[in-house]
């Protein structure tokens, strides 16, 4: 079997921890180096129902996407939701290796995920940050182009809700037609501009502010609003097709509890 800390060391093979943002706390952040795993669940959060599930399972490590710890906790008690899950993984000796921006960044990480799920060819990267040590090229962000009749923002809006199975989608519609797209997984709305300068006239990220419609708006750019959960949900097969390959003797299961959190009327 594989020990926690081998896992986490596959992981940063792949997505260099080191490449993480200033503001994240992306690693290896809950348990035991030399844990033995042989069954471990991966999800895009570590909620008290995700918790219970790796429970209910037998397994001895969660990876997933966003930190289950983000903020420095001065207490860690049953009083609150962050505090629980950090309790039920230390009594049932489960731990947690959680890549965040470090897999937003990377290639074939969530932004190829996202872009791919979108059937866009041509893909190139929206924005690179730098090279890895390994000198491979990173950044946030893609850009592709679309395939087949062209389509105004709103069909294509309607698009991406299906293909990413979003419970609903916000956008503007600049009146171009959608040829060449960026695409921001998560809370990228900042990276507008970039799309533009790339030629892109529709840009699909989430958690957009209403300054930032206006904005699309004035710019002429297409915006689409596709959620959060929706627009990074995308990379946890791909992280489970990734820890499948590494260690083929472990048991991975893929979370079937956690959803959107939220619906639309």
């Amino acid at each position: 079997m594989a020990t926690v800390r081998e896992i986490y060391q596959y992981l940063d093979g792949l997505a260099p921890f080191s490449l993480q943002m200033d503001f994240d706390n992306a690693g290896f952040l809950v348990g035991r180096g030399d844990q033995q795993v042989d069954k471990l669940l991966v999800s895009l959060d570590i909620t008290e129902e995700v918790a219970a599930e790796a429970v209910e399972l037998g397994c001895q490590l969660i990876v997933s996407h966003h930190p289950v710890i983000f903020f420095p906790a001065k207490s860690i008690t049953d009083g609150d939701p962050i505090g629980r899950t950090l309790l039920a993984l230390t009594e049932h000796r489960i731990s947690a290796i959680c890549a965040h921006t470090n897999l937003d960044a990377v290639h074939g990480g969530v932004n190829d995920a996202l872009a791919q799920k979108l059937s866009l060819v041509q893909i190139e990267q929206l924005k690179q940050d730098g090279v890895d040590a390994s000198g491979r090229p990173y950044g946030i962000g893609r850009v592709g182009n679309t395939t087949g009749v062209p389509m105004y923002a709103p069909a294509f809006a309607a698009f991406v809700k299906e293909a990413l199975g979003a419970n609903g989608v916000r956008y503007v519609d600049a009146r171009r037609p959608v040829h060449r797209v960026a695409v921001g997984g998560g809370a990228c709305a900042d990276m507008m501009k970039d799309a533009l300068a790339m030629g892109c006239d529709t840009f699909i990220t989430a958690d957009v502010k209403y300054n930032g419609f206006l904005d699309a708006k004035a710019l002429g750019l297409n915006l689409i609003d596709a959620g959060h959960y929706p627009t990074e949900q995308v990379v946890v097969p791909v992280l489970a097709k990734w820890l499948a390959s590494g260690f083929p003797k472990a048991e991975i299961f893929v979370t079937q509890r956690h959803k959107e959190v939220f619906s639309y009327l």
